[in-house]
């Protein structure tokens, strides 16, 4: 799963591009899924590395700015894994406590008082990550438009947003 600061950055461009009424409201659906013990079954699928997006819309509507949260969490994840990510490696977690810091003041995000214990801040080199590449994925990610992709009644949720491309890595 990408790091909390990652997925915040994300819902921060997403409501730059999208008119967002109830924001704790949204930014608490962003970050549920990791927040759940069973991290398979609140992410719809096999692993949390693999959400099942159409899953979840089969057996959930997006009623709410929550949900709509919760759901742009589970595209951040399935595009994280299966479109930007090569290889994975345990030691991303340590380029996240090095990225957090950075994201949350290039975003301008105020991290909500139940994660100030989670997210951890660290400073070093990166590892596995690239900082600008990290940047183009929260700002690509960002701009996908649901609401729209929902109003298109698009049947295979998971094929339309694997169309989506990253540069770099």
């Amino acid at each position: 799963m990408p790091g909390y600061a990652i997925h915040l950055a994300i819902g921060k461009v997403y409501q730059q591009n999208n008119d967002i009424n109830d924001i704790k409201s949204f930014e608490r659906g962003i970050i549920t899924p990791d927040l759940a013990k069973d991290k398979a079954k609140s992410h719809y699928g096999t692993y949390s590395s693999n959400p099942d997006l159409n899953r979840y819309l089969k057996e959930k509507n997006i009623l709410n700015e929550f949900d709509e949260g919760y759901f742009l969490h589970l595209v951040t994840d399935y595009l994280f894994y299966n479109k930007y990510l090569k290889k994975w490696d345990k030691n991303i977690y340590n380029d996240y406590d090095k990225l957090n810091d950075r994201i949350i003041k290039r975003y301008n995000i105020v991290l909500p008082r139940y994660l100030l214990e989670i997210v951890n801040i660290k400073d070093g080199k990166l590892e596995i990550l690239n900082e600008e590449d990290i940047y183009r994925f929260i700002d690509v990610v960002g701009k996908i438009n649901i609401r729209e992709l929902l109003r298109e009644k698009v049947v295979n949720f998971q094929n339309k947003v694997s169309e989506i491309q990253f540069e770099g890595r």
